[in-house]
């Protein structure tokens, strides 16, 4: 049975409406106002550019004046200043600096400078500083000769570390000559040897005064047995002074100061009984070896016995 239209409901006979033409609710759409803030804001940025372009200009100019100003350039030799030195020459240290000429004392390497000056055998220490506007200042410390060190037939120097140092002309020294040391040897056995005789000389000293004025030649070739040469020290002998010929005595690699008193105390004893003394070995605990290296005809010249152990 068919069904008239007008009975049915009206929701029923409504066509639904498509969803795409359904209307959008309207977007709102702000517009923001160049007020206060903004303003604030531009200044800002404005004086932070107009800042960074002067200081710019600033430092570039400031750069190109200690780079490339005649004032800061390194000229003429006595731009260098140098303290500290009596042996090492001026013309020495200045030539250092040669690659510098004409450039700013800014661009001057200082460290590398320093270690080049150090390279040279009379500088223990060296600092190198920039005094502006234009001036090098160069500080030394030398190095401190202890002894003559035998070379062939030349006589070098040598301080406590084992640096060997060529002799000024116009400088004089008093020292006792060490043998046993060559430039071919390790720095590291040079130093050991050379703190060795340091510390026998100070003991001596210490022992007797102005003792090392009686140490002539000091051999180092045995690290354990220092052999020096003793000259010049006096004996008594049937009530008279005498002075005592040059001997050779071994002092071992310690107790320096007792050895040299017993030394001093019983050498005129010794050459009593022996006759002569050449030389005297007292690395031995309790006992001294008078003349080891000498045969016995050659002391009996001299005296009744060539050899005497006590």
């Amino acid at each position: 049975m068919p069904i008239e239209p007008e009975a049915l409901a009206p929701e029923i006979l409504a066509e639904p409406e498509p969803r795409y033409l359904r209307r959008q609710k309207p977007v709102e759409i702000r517009r923001r106002r160049f007020g206060r803030r903004s303003l604030q804001s531009l200044r800002r940025w404005f004086v932070i550019t107009v800042s960074t372009l002067v200081g710019g200009a600033a430092l570039y100019a400031t750069l190109h004046f200690f780079l490339f100003s005649p004032r800061v350039l390194l000229l003429t030799p006595d731009q260098v200043v140098i303290t500290g030195n009596h042996y090492v020459t001026r013309r020495a240290i200045v030539e250092k600096f040669r690659p510098d000429r004409g450039h700013s004392v800014l661009l001057v390497p200082l460290d590398a400078r320093r270690k080049a000056i150090e390279e040279m055998p009379w500088v223990e220490q060296a600092s190198v500083e920039r005094v502006l506007p234009n001036r090098i200042r160069v500080d030394l410390t030398e190095r401190a000769p202890i002894a003559f060190l035998r070379l062939g037939p030349e006589l070098a120097l040598v301080d406590g570390t084992g640096v060997i140092l060529e002799r000024p002309p116009d400088a004089e020294y008093h020292f006792p000559v060490v043998t046993g040391i060559t430039e071919a040897m390790p720095r590291e056995q040079r130093e050991q040897r050379m703190r060795l005789y340091a510390q026998f000389m100070k003991e001596i000293d210490a022992a007797r005064p102005a003792a090392p004025d009686f140490i002539s030649e000091v051999d180092l070739s045995d690290e354990k047995d220092v052999r020096a040469i003793v000259d010049g020290l006096s004996t008594v002998t049937s009530g008279a002074v005498r002075d005592q010929d040059t001997v050779l005595v071994h002092f071992g690699e310690g107790d320096f100061a007792s050895k040299f008193r017993l030394l001093t105390e019983n050498l005129g004893q010794w050459r009593a009984s022996a006759g002569c003394v050449d030389s005297v070995d007292l690395r031995f605990a309790r006992q001294v070896v008078v003349n080891p290296e000498v045969s016995a005809t050659a002391c009996k010249a001299a005296g009744p016995e060539g050899d005497a152990k006590r």
